[in-house]
């Protein structure tokens, strides 16, 4: 027995020899991994052309995306745009003319579109849209109007319609990553993606000191983003192009905040205030935060029915599909929108009607309120309270929204027309403009040779040659201003 249980212990320390053996090689298991991670500085400085060309990738992917992004909401050449414009937009603005004007003197001129209707001779109406809309929403109104033998002219305030909506001016430093990415962007374009290869290679980055020193003396496009005193300076430019003073206001709502300043400041020029609608403290009927935010603004931009729904909802209710469609090409034009929310950004949300309406600027200037009767409850109790901040203006309504002048542009037409006839007519003094200096020089020099001439060639040929210098001399004081027979029309 014992010599059982000896075999047996013996065979069990052989089995328990190899059971111990691999719990020992745990130690040395440990000792590689430290090793290999030793070597860790050498290994990072190894990697850097790694790190470099995954930057370069994200780099060039992201300005792939922005160009992606930028080109889809980007318009068209300017050609191009008007061809794909609905042809009632087209007909529009062949009716119409620009002006040019200018809001500073360090600012380039700009031009602003007009388009009238009526006589020449007879009682001057202009038209001051709101936000969100030009002289197109208007047309139904003007033809109306000129049909009643009323001049009626309407404006696109600058950025809107077919006026200019930018100008060229020094860029200014982008702001934002999105501002860098889009200097650098350009940069790409101007010298290549090469350019911007080679510089990431020489320096390990890209340059974007560099580019913004070149942005900021570049001459880039600037939206016209004007404040209310700008547009004011504007609306006096055109009607003193046009000759229209004095002349009847008609602001419509968001229109009486930008241009209460300059009435106050020129009531002799004003003949008469219609207000439509007008926006209480200068809010608009357009949202314009549904412009701001990227997801909104696509649906109501860049959707026909999410634009129709959104007008229907806030503004106008009987506006049709065609209409919409015209007003929303309009809005999506390179730059609108941006100048639309720059110029509601700068309203004066504090104005207070009844302190303008009480000023004694206005005493004696006739005032009229149109008002929507049927767009809500909360409008109508804001109408009488606007009714009650103008006690001498009068108070009409009508069956359109917030923009009658797409619903119920001949209501709308109808009650300024008896307005404006119930006033006194308007005597304007035909004041002749003197000749200017060196046109005067020009006359006096001519008709002193005219002289000399007649002198040596006798009285019988006196009356040949005056004839024949007088039509010079009117042809070189026509030619002066750019109204000889050599030049065309301005139009």
């Amino acid at each position: 027995m014992a010599i059982i249980t000896e075999e047996e212990e013996d065979q069990n320390e052989e089995f328990k020899q190899p059971q111990n053996k691999p719990t020992k090689p745990q130690k040395p298991s440990s000792s590689p991994s430290t090793s290999t991670k030793s070597p860790n500085p050498t290994t990072s400085k190894s990697s850097n052309p790694f790190t470099f060309w995954f930057y370069f990738t994200l780099t060039v992917s992201l300005i792939t995306l922005l160009f992606i992004f930028f080109g889809s909401l980007s318009s068209k050449d300017p050609k191009s745009w008007f061809l794909s414009l609905p042809a009632s937009l087209r007909q529009h603005h062949l009716n119409g003319r620009n002006i040019k004007v200018q809001t500073r003197p360090d600012q380039s001129s700009f031009e602003v579109f007009t388009v009238e209707q009526g006589p020449v001779s007879s009682e001057n109406v202009v038209f001051v849209h709101g936000l969100g809309l030009s002289s197109y929403s208007f047309r139904g109104i003007i033809r109306s109007l000129g049909g009643k033998g009323v001049r009626a002219v309407a404006i696109d305030l600058p950025g809107n319609g077919f006026s200019d909506k930018s100008v060229m001016g020094i860029g200014g430093r982008s702001s934002g990553v999105l501002g860098r990415f889009w200097d650098v962007y350009s940069e790409i374009q101007e010298h290549g993606l090469f350019w911007a290869f080679d510089q990431m290679v020489e320096t390990g980055q890209i340059p974007y000191e560099e580019i913004e020193a070149r942005m900021s003396k570049r001459k880039v496009s600037k939206p016209i983003e004007l404040d209310s005193e700008e547009i004011g300076k504007v609306l006096g430019q055109v009607i003193e192009t046009l000759g229209l003073s004095p002349v009847h206001l008609v602001l419509h709502d968001s229109a009486l905040g930008m241009s209460a300043n300059w009435i106050l400041e020129n009531s002799k020029s004003v003949r008469s205030v219609t207000l439509i609608d007008p926006a209480p403290r200068s809010v608009s009927a357009l949202p314009l935060w549904a412009l701001e935010v990227p997801v909104i603004r696509e649906f109501v931009l860049g959707c026909s029915f999410g634009h129709a729904w959104f007008i229907k909802k806030c503004c106008s209710r009987g506006i049709g599909a065609s209409d919409l469609e015209a007003q929303r090409v309009l809005l999506k034009s390179r730059d609108a929108r941006r100048v639309l929310v720059g110029m509601g950004k700068k309203l004066n949300y504090s104005f207070d009607i009844a302190e303008w309406g009480g000023s004694d600027e206005l005493k004696g200037v006739p005032l009229q309120v149109i008002w929507s009767k049927s767009w809500s409850k909360e409008w109508s109790e804001e109408g009488e309270r606007v009714a009650d901040a103008l006690p001498q203006a009068k108070f009409v309504t009508h069956s359109g929204g917030r923009w009658p002048q797409e619903d119920s542009a001949d209501q709308v037409a109808q009650s300024i027309f008896q307005f404006v006839s119930s006033l006194p007519a308007t005597v304007r003094e035909v004041i002749e403009e003197p000749i200017p200096e060196h046109i005067q020089r020009m006359l006096d020099e001519a008709k002193n040779n005219d002289h000399h001439h007649h002198h040596h060639h006798g009285h019988g040929g006196h009356d040949h040659h005056h004839g024949s210098h007088g039509h010079a001399h009117e042809a070189g004081f026509m030619d002066a201003y750019g109204l000889g027979h050599d030049h065309g029309h301005g139009w």
